[in-house]
């Protein structure tokens, strides 16, 4: 009796006045007393108790009611047949059953409708007592209520009650088109009313609050969607309906609103966030997005970072599952890529694609068309930078690269390597993915901030040289051209270095892969190199037109002034790493195994090496080295190494010099007191360069252009394409300046060339090729000197006696002769000579031979008394020459005409010649008039 339902009422309605006023709720106004139909209905509309002693009682009643299932009015009326039919408890008077042991699991469903009312119901009123109440099956309890909260949200009391005035606002419950069921599923109603928030509009918070613990309700259990469990038993379901069905329930949730929907994440980030994320208000759809910038940093765990990614995958594959970007870019979705509302899908642009129309806009210029907005812009960029981390969150680039990656880059784990595989294998790769990375690439190369990675490898660089174009909305491919300028600083670290040069060998695979250049000169190569691709190729197409343009006088550029400033940029980066130049790269390949194998690329030191080993290099790495040498001749600007180690040397001596010039300005004050030792050193370097070869210097080329020719004819018959002459032609010239038969501007210019090469032997490579060994065994002392005076030189001289190889002898035969034209010539004797040819010859100009000749007749003056050192090389001068004319005799009359006017003694010689001439010829005139008296006498006989 005391368990009675009908007992309870009685004692409930005869209670005090208090408790009467509890019965006037109207809900219940029209229930039947007497049978336990008011109690249920009290307690069903308890939340509605204003009175706070009134509501302490009816809650009271509720547990009193919950401890035995028979004290549940109507449930048991209704429920009873279902009871003993299922077998979940008795319905015997004094036994006490709980609800919980009612409990009404999936395998063991409820046929009879007002029976499965009457458990809703008592759910509502009972929503997680009624599992605890049975311990043991507390599990099973709560996960099935779950799944009928899923079903129905009206299951549970408190959402349906929070979310009803919000519901009706919103009309998520008006669509008549849709079948009641799915219409009551706790997911429509999460996507309605989400749809609301993403739109702006105001949802109440007691609702809002609801939904987050619904949404993680579902997040947390995976059989709470039907879907999912469907897919996940059916193995003949294929993998794309899992994601479908995956991708659906992350819609629900919306844990991109909210990371704290998704435990896991939480769990595993919470200390990342509290260190890299503490700025940022709990629950912000920020966190996510520092997270993300968090990737693969210092700050990042490894069981977050998993758990980043997995969820990161999901919400790439729908742009509206970033709250951020849906709120920024909505309105420009719907105008440019016609897109619907937050929870509508359209076949014609699914959610993938969205994102895709949106970056393809976001990088437009005002006369390519329709724009995004700023701040749609702004997230669209932070979304390509958090995607470039990692291929999985680049839903494209995964789908039509798969078997690719699969191919060429299974070994490529660590962050940011699929993508530079992908690059690098560019060429190989199957064409729908070769487009899209191509296209991703040429992205990269108008905002390189896209490549999060590089860019935080590069931030002590950025931060010293490049924050101003960093900080540019707009990059334009600036900062990456900054970048490259400062490679070699000594903030640059090893990583950003191997990115950049990474990038800069991307892009020699398209010219399209480097925005400036693309934008400066896409009309130019359309107009003058259509079909070409690679950039290497367009480069030497516009720089080989520049140039022939150049050199036909008066005729009209045909590239523009502003892809010619920007092919100068390509050009001068080209120059810096010989990767950078695939033909000469592929051609030197073995040569570099074999003679540079432990040099590093990059700062041209590769390319200095075969230079320095040139006459070891394989025939055709030789031809392409040469070619190289006189394109840099030509322009030192592409001479790497000199602009980099004489950097401060031509801004001291050079900085109003033409470009094309600035060798020769260096030449030209290579022996200031102010230069830079190691820029000499680089100067004196190439200085032999040239002499090896009259093509390598284009100064002297363009002073002996008819003298060449006409004196050294025969050395440019026996003359190979792309092969050093060693110096033959020069030597050639040296020999027609000793003759004094050169034209004033080569006769000027050989003159430099003989200076020079005086003072070091190493600048004569004929000297150099026929007396290795004599220099080797005569004068080692001399050579191993730092400052070459001409020692050397001089050492040859003095043991011209001790020479018995015949090439070496001619070559000294010839220094001497040259000697004779002008004592700046011979460096040892005019610096012994300096302060005499001051006194006794400051009125004679030089050249020709002219103040040799001054000296000369000093000597034989003995009312002049010269320096004593001057005086012992002026005879040894003498021996030397006397010893040259026997060694070496005149070949010929004009040999001989040339010997005595460049003879010192000139002068003595040709008045002796011009003595004998007049003795002759009165000789004659003597000898004539006795002829003439004999012819006469005999005559008159």
């Amino acid at each position: 009796g005391v368990f009675k339902i009908l007992h309870f009422e009685t004692l409930t309605v005869n209670r005090n006045r208090l408790n009467l006023v509890c019965l006037q709720i109207k809900e219940c106004a029209a229930e039947e007393r007497g049978k336990g139909y008011l109690v249920s209905c009290l307690v069903d509309h308890r939340t509605n108790i204003s009175e706070y002693q009134c509501n302490q009682y009816i809650t009271k009643m509720t547990s009193i009611v919950f401890s035995d299932y028979r004290l549940i009015c109507g449930f048991m009326d209704k429920c009873k047949d279902d009871i003993n039919k299922l077998h979940c408890g008795s319905v015997n008077t004094g036994e006490k059953v709980s609800p919980g042991a009612l409990w009404v699991t999936e395998s063991r469903p409820v046929k009879m409708k007002n029976c499965l009312k009457h458990i809703y119901l008592l759910l509502h009123i009972f929503p997680f007592e009624l599992a605890y109440l049975c311990f043991p099956q507390c599990k099973d309890a709560l996960s099935t209520r779950q799944k009928l909260i899923a079903q129905d949200y009206k299951v549970s009391y408190s959402l349906a009650k929070a979310c009803k005035p919000d519901l009706r606002k919103y009309r998520c419950n008006m669509d008549t088109a849709m079948p009641r069921a799915r219409e009551a599923k706790l997911s429509y109603l999460l996507l309605c009313l989400e749809a609301a928030v993403h739109r702006g509009q105001t949802v109440s918070g007691e609702c809002q609050g609801e939904m987050l613990d619904y949404r993680r309700m579902l997040m947390e259990d995976y059989s709470l969607s039907p879907e999912i469990v469907l897919v996940s038993r059916d193995k003949g379901i294929l993998e794309g309906h899992c994601q479908k069905a995956l991708q659906t329930l992350i819609q629900e949730t919306d844990p991109g609103a909210d990371y704290r929907i998704d435990r896991a994440l939480n769990e595993a980030c919470e200390s990342v966030i509290q260190t890299a994320c503490k700025h940022i208000r709990n629950g912000d759809p920020m966190i996510l997005s520092c997270l993300m910038e968090h990737l693969y940093t210092d700050k990042m765990v490894e069981d977050c970072e998993h758990r980043l990614l997995e969820l990161q995958y999901f919400i790439s594959r729908d742009w509206k599952l970033d709250p951020i970007l849906y709120k920024k870019c909505q309105n420009d979705a719907a105008r440019i890529c016609h897109t619907h509302g937050w929870n509508e899908t359209s076949e014609f642009m699914p959610p993938g694609a969205v994102f895709s129309c949106l970056y393809r806009h976001a990088y437009r210029t005002e006369m390519q068309g329709r724009r995004l907005s700023r701040d749609c812009k702004t997230e669209v960029q932070r979304i390509l930078h958090q995607r470039a981390l990692d291929v999985k969150l680049d839903p494209e680039l995964q789908q039509r690269c798969m078997t690719d990656l699969g191919k060429w880059c299974s070994e490529k784990t660590e962050a940011g390597q699929e993508l530079e595989c992908l690059q690098y294998h560019l060429d190989d790769l199957v064409s729908n993915c070769r487009d899209v990375v191509g296209n991703l690439t040429e992205l990269e190369s108008e905002d390189i901030q896209i490549e999060a990675l590089l860019i935080r490898a590069c931030e002590p660089v950025i931060q010293s040289y490049c924050h101003e174009v960093a900080d540019n909305q707009i990059d334009t491919g600036d900062l990456m051209e900054c970048l490259v300028a400062n490679k070699h600083q000594k903030e640059m670290n090893e990583k950003c270095a191997v990115g950049v040069t990474h990038f800069q060998l991307i892009q020699m695979k398209d010219f399209r892969f480097s925005y400036k250049f693309k934008m400066a000169c896409k009309e130019d190569v359309l107009k003058l190199c259509p079909n070409i691709k690679k950039k290497v190729d367009v480069v030497i197409c516009l720089s080989t037109t520049v140039r022939n343009d150049t050199l036909q006088e008066g005729r009209e550029q045909r590239v523009s002034m502003k892809c010619r400033k920007q092919l100068r940029v390509e050009e001068l980066e080209m120059s810096e790493d010989i990767r950078l130049e695939p033909d000469l790269y592929e051609s030197c390949r073995q040569d570099i195994k074999q003679h540079c194998q432990n040099v590093v690329f990059g700062n041209a030191q590769v390319i200095e090496c075969l230079k320095e080993n040139k006459k070891r290099l394989t025939q055709h790495c030789h031809q392409k080295v040469f070619k190289l040498q006189e394109t840099e001749m030509m322009d030192p600007e592409l001479d790497f190494q000199l602009m980099r180690v004489c950097k401060q040397m031509i801004r001291r001596f050079c900085s109003d010099t033409d470009a094309k010039n600035l060798l020769q300005c260096l030449k030209q004050n290579k022996n200031s007191e102010l230069m830079d030792p190691k820029c000499k050193q680089m100067i004196t370097k190439r200085q032999i360069t040239q002499n090896t070869d009259y093509r390598l210097n284009p100064v002297l080329r363009k002073a002996c252009k008819a003298d060449i020719p006409k004196f050294c004819q025969n050395v440019l018959n026996n003359a190979k394409d792309d092969n050093e002459l060693e110096g033959q032609v020069i030597s050639c010239l040296k020999l027609k300046y000793a003759d004094q038969r050169l034209s004033p501007d080569c006769e000027s210019q050989i003159t430099v060339i003989l200076q020079e090469s005086a003072l070091d032997y190493r600048l004569d490579p004929q000297l150099q090729l026929q007396c290795t060994e004599e220099i080797l065994r005569l004068c080692a002392e001399e050579v191993a000197a730092q400052e070459q005076t001409g020692q050397v030189e001089e050492c040859l001289k003095i043991n011209l006696l001790k020479i018995s190889h015949e090439g070496c002898k001619k070559e000294i035969l010839n220094i001497l002769k040259e000697s004779k034209a002008d004592i700046f010539v011979d460096p040892v004797l005019h610096t012994a000579c300096a302060l005499d040819i001051k006194h006794q010859c400051a009125a004679i100009p030089p050249g020709r031979g002219r103040q040799m000749s001054c000296l000369m007749e000093a000597l034989q003056d003995k009312r002049v008394r010269l320096q004593p050192e001057c005086k012992k090389r002026l005879q040894d001068r003498i021996d030397m020459w006397s010893y040259a004319a026997k060694v070496a005799p005149a070949e010929g009359f004009s040999d001989l005409a040339g010997q005595v006017f460049t003879s010192p003694a000139k002068s003595y010689i040709l008045s002796m010649l011009a003595m004998c001439v007049v003795l002759l010829f009165l000789m004659g005139l003597l000898c004539g008039r006795i002829t003439k008296r004999v012819t006469q006498e005999l005559k008159d006989r």
